[in-house]
């Protein structure tokens, strides 16, 4: 559960135990790699987070994060949404075109794989 506001963890720790990262170590590589920052300085897997700290994480997109809690263990994502705040700019909407499968004129009869392929193209 949640600690009082005086008290602070490491910080990769903390994206683990928000579940904004899927594991500790790669939490720790996240900081390792320059992809968090703690009150917009660059943030070693050790830096101390508590609450009211900003959390600047690059987790599949860009995340700002403000401490509301602070947690060192796994718990519940709806215990975990209740950690934080999340300041972060909405996703980004991506328009995907279907695939066009174009087959060359004079290559041949499909491989059973080719026409698997072509199957699900034309199923979609």
């Amino acid at each position: 559960m949640p600690s009082a506001p005086n008290v602070s963890v490491r910080v990769d720790a903390w994206l683990w135990a928000v579940r904004i990262y899927k594991t500790r170590s790669a939490a720790t590589a996240a900081c390792r790699g320059g992809h968090v920052r703690v009150n917009r300085a660059p943030a070693k897997a050790s830096t101390p987070v508590k609450v009211g700290d900003r959390v600047d994480a690059f987790a599949e997109r860009a995340r700002i994060l403000e401490v509301k809690a602070v947690i060192d263990k796994r718990v519940g994502a709806a215990v975990a949404a209740t950690c934080f705040v999340d300041t972060s700019p909405p996703v980004p909407i991506k328009k995907r075109l279907p695939p066009v499968f174009v087959r060359e004129p004079g290559s041949g009869r499909p491989t059973k794989r080719e026409r698997r392929e072509l199957d699900k193209l034309r199923r979609r």
